[in-house]
């Protein structure tokens, strides 16, 4: 990819990263209808080309087989991560990715610890792994919600005011572990406004066809619309590091959320740079022997290699 190429995502995306260090408040700063100028009908074309970006550099990954990636989505309810899973990864193959979704913890998970479950799905070197929801619920939900700390039976110095610091802390040490050990941490929030929640919720009680997406339990849940707004600030804040930023991306535009998205995972990938292994001379003269006799295999008046025939670029290519 031309060095050009590649700044210009960065430069794209660089305004949606939270600087490690720095005090997030979602009410300033983060417009979830902010488009960056961008036209809707230019949206789709771009998002065609980060798709097919994607595609070329997950065959690299998974080719090299030395890197992973781990793609964390977090968003309030109706906050667009399926579709955005569904769209930003319509091109890859689907052989090399893997997305999961976390619910309640069952019961074999309370008996571990928090990060136990989130540990198992992670992704193997030459994946990407989706975590659709993630370990970031448990600074989230948990935290809005902390009836939920009794069912994972901590012991009594895990609980108190220190408790949310350290599992900051301790969430940022395992993504520098990751991280150190070759598994790239790419962490999304979908910043979703309050009365474009309300839109897409009437939108799946008018829509039959939709009506099996509603939960009642999604409008319990915007009843405490402020409370998350805090724990994600607070969660933005402390777990922005260098090692795994967070991207605050507009929800409320899903064509622009999609190729925000694109592009993150994108420079990720760009930054890991993926090369195809190379065949040692052993190999090389293997594959000479195994092409002359394919050549040789050619049926009367048809091309001894019908791939370089249809490619003339790639005939000149093998015999440089």
């Amino acid at each position: 990819m031309s060095d050009e190429r590649a700044k210009r995502i960065a430069d794209f995306i660089e305004p949606l990263r939270v600087a490690p260090g720095s005090e997030v408040r979602l009410g300033r700063g983060f417009d979830p209808r902010d488009k960056a100028g961008l036209k809707k009908r230019d949206g789709v074309e771009l998002l065609r080309t980060g798709v097919s970006l994607l595609a070329e550099y997950q065959e690299r990954l998974a080719a090299q087989d030395t890197y992973g990636v781990l793609l964390c989505l977090q968003a309030l309810d109706a906050g667009g991560k399926d579709g955005t899973i569904r769209h930003v990864m319509s091109g890859v193959n689907p052989q090399g990715v893997r997305v999961s979704s976390f619910k309640v913890p069952s019961a074999e998970e309370l008996d571990h610890d928090y990060l136990w479950r989130y540990a198992q799905r992670l992704p193997e070197r030459g994946e990407i792994a989706i975590f659709n929801r993630s370990h970031y619920e448990e600074v989230l939900v948990v935290r809005v919600h902390p009836e939920l700390l009794d069912r994972q039976r901590l012991p009594d110095r895990a609980h108190g005011s220190g408790g949310w610091r350290r599992r900051y802390r301790e969430i940022n040490d395992w993504e520098r572990y990751l991280t150190d050990n070759g598994f790239k941490v790419v962490k999304i929030f979908l910043n979703l406004s309050k009365e474009e929640q309300r839109t897409r919720f009437m939108k799946r009680l008018d829509l039959p066809e939709k009506n099996w997406k509603f939960s009642a339990a999604d409008v319990r849940e915007r009843e405490h619309w402020d409370e998350y707004q805090r724990a994600f600030s607070k969660m933005l804040s402390a777990t922005s590091t260098k090692w795994a930023p967070w991207y605050v991306v507009p929800a409320d535009r899903k064509w622009f959320a999609r190729i925000c998205t694109a592009a993150v995972l994108a420079h990720t990938l760009i930054d890991i740079d993926p090369r195809y292994p190379e065949v040692d001379d052993a190999a090389r003269k293997a594959l000479r022997t195994v092409r002359r006799k394919l050549e040789q295999e050619a049926p009367k008046g048809l091309p001894a290699d019908p791939y370089a025939a249809r490619h003339p670029s790639a005939a000149k290519k093998k015999r440089q």
